[in-house]
């Protein structure tokens, strides 16, 4: 990595489960590096969504290094999520046809509920699966699939938790790691994020800021989809034996209405 830049840069790992995130430091100057990031990233900083993507370059054996600016700021605080900003942020996100273009030329298609669904399936284990409350929940999720269906597919993040919104110094918001991005119905996160985040009597507020009107349709999606998300992340924390963040999202399964 070091031979990417001059000697005397600084550069240590980002941390992340990949391994290929790195920051470089010299003087004032500071570098987020990513190792073979998609080129999603390149159009993403084009609308402001992410920090400005400063070079990339490709090396001999074919992978790609990227930097971005390494802004002063620091992740949002869970009672942040109210800011006007993130709804509005989020809505530019979901009507970007360049977004959705690269996604598409990336071989994205729509991920649509029964495929949601199915992936819900798959990580519950049979443990997992003798629990009511997930029982009741997977069994609200098949009973309601024909009719969360929805025609209009946006680019959707896929993971809208509170740790990939970043404030900088300069009260600027920028959304971030994209590795999950999908095509989907953008029920996909406006679900989570009003549930985990935006008090029920402030949601017509929200739907506003956003630009979007309330509907049963769309409550019930935003329901489906954040019993989905629940159900899955679950399973993830399962999976990684974190028994603790697992019973506590099965114990979140009671609170959703």
């Amino acid at each position: 990595m070091k031979h990417l830049l001059e000697h005397d840069w600084e550069i240590i790992p980002a941390g992340g489960a990949t391994g290929k995130a790195f920051f470089a430091s010299k003087n004032n100057e500071k570098l987020f590096l990513k190792w073979n990031s998609s080129p999603f990233l390149a159009v993403l900083s084009a609308e402001g969504i992410v920090p400005k993507l400063v070079w990339t370059k490709r090396m001999e054996n074919g992978d790609v290094i990227t930097a971005q600016e390494c802004l002063s700021g620091r992740e949002f605080k869970p009672e942040e999520m109210t800011r006007d900003g993130v709804a509005k942020l989020l809505k530019k996100i979901h009507e970007s046809s360049p977004l959705l273009t690269m996604l598409g030329r990336l071989g994205k298609s729509p991920y649509k509920p029964e495929m949601m669904l199915a992936e819900v399936i798959s990580g519950l284990d049979a443990e997992l699966m003798s629990i009511p409350d997930i029982q009741q929940s997977l069994k609200f999720l098949q009973r309601e699939l024909a009719n969360v269906q929805y025609e209009t597919f946006t680019v959707c993040h896929g993971d809208v938790n509170h740790n990939n919104w970043l404030l900088s110094d300069t009260d600027e918001i920028y959304l971030i790691d994209w590795d999950g991005a999908t095509i989907a119905d953008p029920a996909m996160d406006i679900g989570p994020l009003l549930y985990l985040y935006i008090p029920k009597n402030d949601w017509p507020s929200w739907f506003k800021k956003y630009g979007i009107t309330d509907s049963e349709h769309l409550q019930l999606r935003m329901k489906w989809y954040v019993t989905a998300y629940t159900l899955q992340t679950i399973g993830m924390h399962k999976n990684r034996q974190r028994y603790q963040e697992m019973d506590f999202w099965v114990g979140y399964l009671e609170t959703i209405a």
